[in-house]
Parts: C-alpha cells; sequence; structure tokens
C-alpha cells in the first residue's frame, strides 16, 4: 500500500498573530480535509537531537512536506543532518522576487548526503505565502503528483512495466511492519531555545575542510567517512557567520542571518575575490574574507583569547587540488606568502 502524504509545521519563532494565526488554519484545513497526515512540532532550527519533534520526523516513513519560517534550502539540510533524510522535492510555491523554472535546476556539484532514501523531501517556507490557500494548493498539488505516481504503478502491475518505471519503483523502500505510527507530536512543555549553528548544504559542500582549518571555536568535526560535519553545534558564537564567507562553494549557512544568501536564499553569499586596494585598505566596503576575519577575532577577544588577525587558516581556495586550476586569489595569495618583510 502506498504511504500517505505527512504533512509537519514547524512552528515560528515568535508569537507573531499572523504567524500563529496561518499556522493554526493551515493545521485545521488540512485536518478537516483528511487527505494528508497532519502533525505540528517546534522550530526546525531550534529542537535537539534528542527533542520528540524530530524523533517523531525520523520516523515518518513515505514522502513528507515540512512547513517552516526558514529557506527551503535551509530546512532541507538542518533536517538531513538530524537524520531526516529524503530525495529533494520541488515545490512550485516561491516568492514573487525569485526567478524560478523547475526545468532548469542546477546539477548538484558536491558530495551529497550520505544515502537518502528514495522518497521525496518536500520544503516549503511559509514567509512566501500570502494566505493559507496558496499552501493548501501547492500541499494539493505534491499530493496528486505522488497521487499519480501510484496510478502509474497500478497501470503495469499486470502488464509490461517499462524500464524507467521499474527502476523508479524497485528503489522505494518497502514498509517497515513495526514503523513508528504518523501521529500528532506531544509537545515539549517548554519551548526550545533559539539556537545558532551553522548548517551545510553537503549538494554544494566539497569537503574541502576549509571551515575546519578557519573556525577556532571547535564547532566543525569529521565523521566516520572523513567528510566535514556540523560537530558540536552549541560551540558556534550566536550571530558570528565567519565560515559562511571563507567557504569557496557557499555551502554554508545560518538559517536565522539578515544577509538572505547567509541564511539559504539560492543566491550566493559575497564572494572571496579581492583586489589589492581593499586588501591593503585602499578604502571601499570590506570584501568577505577582512569580515570573517573580523568578526572571528571578536568572538576570541569576547572569549578572553587573543585575536588572530590573517594569521591562522586562511583559506587558499584548495591551491593544491589538481583537478581546480588556480585562480586571481590563489595567485594573490601565493604571491604574498613569497613576500618577505
Amino acid at each position: 500500500m502506498a504511504k500517505k502524504l505527512t504533512v509537519v509545521i514547524s512552528q515560528g519563532q515568535s508569537k507573531n498573530p499572523r504567524q500563529r494565526s496561518l499556522e493554526e488554519e493551515i493545521a485545521a484545513r488540512l485536518v478537516i480535509a483528511g487527505q494528508v497526515e497532519v502533525s505540528l512540532v517546534p522550530h526546525l532550527y531550534d529542537m535537539g537531537a534528542d527533542h520528540t519533534g524530530l524523533l517523531f520526523l525520523r520516523g515518518v516513513p513515505g514522502p513528507l512536506v515540512v512547513l517552516s519560517w526558514i529557506y527551503p534550502r535551509a530546512a532541507r539540510w538542518v533536517l538531513d543532518r538530524q537524520g531526516v533524510k529524503g530525495r529533494e522535492g520541488v515545490s512550485l510555491l516561491r516568492g514573487e522576487d525569485e526567478e524560478f523554472d523547475p526545468e532548469s535546476l542546477p546539477e548538484p556539484t558536491g558530495i551529497g548526503s550520505v544515502a537518502p532514501p528514495s522518497r521525496r523531501l518536500y520544503c516549503i517556507d511559509l514567509r512566501v505565502a500570502q494566505s493559507a490557500d496558496e499552501v493548501l494548493q501547492e500541499i494539493d498539488r505534491i499530493a496528486r503528483e505522488q497521487s499519480e505516481q501510484v496510478v502509474e504503478l497500478m497501470s503495469w502491475i499486470g502488464g509490461d512495466p517499462q524500464p524507467q518505471q521499474l527502476e523508479r519503483y524497485l528503489a522505494q523502500p518497502a514498509a517497515e511492519p513495526n514503523s513508528l505510527p504518523i501521529l500528532p507530536t506531544p509537545q515539549d512543555s517548554e519551548p526550545p531555545k533559539r539556537r545558532w549553528y551553522p548548517v551545510i548544504d553537503y549538494d554544494r559542500c566539497t569537503n574541502c575542510m576549509e571551515c575546519i582549518d578557519f573556525c577556532l571555536f571547535g564547532v566543525y568535526g569529521v565523521d566516520t567517512l572523513d567528510r566535514i560535519l556540523v560537530e558540536a553545534q552549541d560551540n558556534c558564537k550566536k550571530g558570528c557567520p565567519a565560515c559562511s564567507r571563507v567557504c569557496p562553494e557557499n555551502a554554508i549557512m545560518f538559517p536565522q542571518h539578515k544577509t538572505p544568501a547567509i541564511a539559504g536564499a539560492d543566491g550566493e553569499v559575497a564572494g572571496l575575490k579581492i583586489d589589492l586596494t581593499q586588501l591593503f585598505g585602499g578604502g571601499g566596503e570590506k570584501d568577505a574574507l577582512e569580515m570573517a576575519i573580523a568578526e572571528r577575532d571578536a568572538e576570541l577577544v569576547n572569549d578572553g583569547r587573543e585575536a588572530v588577525g590573517a594569521s591562522v587558516g586562511i583559506p587558499k581556495r584548495q591551491a593544491g587540488a589538481a583537478s581546480r586550476p588556480k585562480d586571481e586569489l590563489d595567485d594573490l595569495m601565493d604571491g604574498l606568502d613569497a613576500l618577505e618583510f
């Protein structure tokens, strides 16, 4: 039997009346319609690994729609880091200022998620919704998309399936007889405290390790597969996004940051390419690297440690990687290293 679509509403951090009203209306109308499973959990970004909301999310076996108040890319990788995995499902609900063509999505260039199941995971940003109707229409479209796949499967049960159909459906995970029932999760007596930590987009991350070299607070580590990961989330310094600025692939997000590119929008973080006038104080706005160094030094001083400036962990844009030619910044950094002061 096909698994029913589950919709999870991740509540906003504030008690903003508009946010609460939208969450409640969506939940009530979905429950009344009875076409999908519905549950509410606290804010995705704030829940710890052992929170009941995440335990519930890990137990959802079928296709999953998550409504939250952060960018979809950030929501997807917050979930992935917490063991809630799936293939990216494409949502058509986007902001008015977003140029989006589902037919021309970029191919992932990073190391990717570890063994994601074949089920689809859809992340929708509630901030772009003007009304509950828009969200419900998108959920209905996703539910119909899932149903059409089931109808397609039934159509060839008694006949000859097409090769692409076999490949798709043989890859579906079998339902576990003792899987966790999909029920509304109990709410903890106290909402989780607000948190601040980096989230890695593994579709972009190339495992260059520049973030672990740059961060001096023990936030990053490596797993058993020698892949970079955020190992100690709560070691991160609240409000500091320095590591996102030095990532050459723009793969590090801070979902609560006020700058959209750092918070998880599809745009890019300010690049690392700098000119000599900026490097030697010739005026103009600080470049991303200078900003990152200043932010890191400020946090070191707040911790009672000494500022290190550019003497520690300055990225070289993977200058030693044979598969990627050096760029102008690599040449600049190599030239600086060769100077004798």
